[in-house]
């Protein structure tokens, strides 16, 4: 099987993190959401990853390349067209049995049983209590999906798609991209994989959704922050690492070794990483990246980037890499 992830978008609803960093390297729960969806795929035989990657691409690769030894291909798109065109950049890369996830979000789903399929294709679903802020499936009374909605207007299909989807001839999806191209098929100015999925279903593919336990949105500083929670509710916190000196640690929290944590409170649901440094400081439901600094306040639900460093008044704040912020009464210095 072979895994393709397309990842090229600029992340805006994650700035201003991504200004600096592509949003699969953004961290949660200690380590980049890359890494916890690389984690998910252990159990697959996979024959070859294919990233598909844009602005800030080179960062996915050096980090991919460090940390994993396994069959990587890299495939650039410069002109953001869509899914679907996406994949079409990847066409060489796409035949036989192909799973394709997009890196936003995190799910518990059974992929080990998708080498034994016999349908043409699996969506992960999940139901979902308003259907009209995401792509859903219509069902029919065979079990297998007739339709594909992108953002539908109405409440009847409730079984949102969560951004992984396999299919088992990676060749026949390539046509029917290769169709939806040349139809200039587009769906909101972009060339959607619903849409080639459409043409496919059309064509007499049996496709059988499957809904997962668990789904996490890691696309929003809102919904990152939720998925920080659950991740350290659910087996990904840490407890005793760091140096802790007359401090209390809540939990769950994870905390990177090389952290320092002095006269202060700490968790629950906060992510400390490598280099972080709170002193004097009550932390709870944020996340903070690597060497980032939090001094003489109280600090909830907030997302520190790479070095930021932030101290004073109590505080909900979002700041990127290397950012500085002091916060004493009503001044403002950044």
């Amino acid at each position: 099987m072979r895994v393709v992830v397309p990842s090229a978008g600029f992340g805006t609803r994650l700035r201003p993190h991504t200004y600096s960093k592509p949003k699969p390297l953004v961290s949660v729960a200690g380590r980049p959401v890359l890494d916890h969806v690389m984690d998910s795929l252990g159990d697959l035989k996979v024959e070859q990853y294919v990233f598909i990657v844009g602005y800030l691409g080179d960062q996915i690769e050096a980090h991919l390349r460090e940390h994993y030894d396994v069959p990587l291909t890299f495939v650039e798109q410069k002109e953001l067209l869509g899914q679907a065109h996406a994949l079409a950049l990847a066409k060489e890369h796409i035949h036989g049995p192909v799973l394709i996830l997009f890196i936003d979000t995190l799910c518990d789903a059974d992929l080990a049983m998708l080498e034994h399929s016999d349908d043409d294709g699996v969506l992960f679903v999940k139901r979902v209590e308003d259907p009209r802020r995401f792509g859903v499936v219509e069902v029919g009374d065979d079990g297998y999906v007739t339709r594909l909605i992108e953002k539908p207007d109405t409440m009847e299909n409730d079984l949102a798609v969560i951004g992984a989807y396999y299919v088992r001839d990676g060749e026949w999806l390539m046509r029917s991209v290769d169709a939806l191209l040349a139809r200039k098929q587009m769906t909101k100015g972009e060339y959607y994989l619903a849409d080639a999925m459409q043409i496919m279903i059309d064509e007499g593919a049996r496709f059988r959704p499957a809904p997962v336990t668990m789904w996490e949105d890691c696309g929003k500083p809102e919904t990152l922050l939720q998925t920080n929670r659950y991740l350290l509710e659910h087996g990904h916190s840490t407890e005793g690492q760091g140096e802790i000196v007359a401090s209390a640690i809540v939990p769950p929290v994870y905390i990177a070794p090389t952290a320092h944590i002095e006269h202060s409170v700490v968790g629950p649901h906060v992510s400390v990483g490598e280099g972080c440094v709170i002193r004097n400081a009550i932390v709870r439901d944020s996340i903070l990246d690597r060497g980032a600094t939090v001094r003489d306040m109280a600090l909830d639900g907030s997302i520190l980037g790479r070095e930021a460093s932030v101290r004073g008044n109590p505080s909900q704040l979002n700041i990127g890499d290397a950012s500085e912020i002091v916060l004493d009464g009503n001044n403002r210095e950044g």
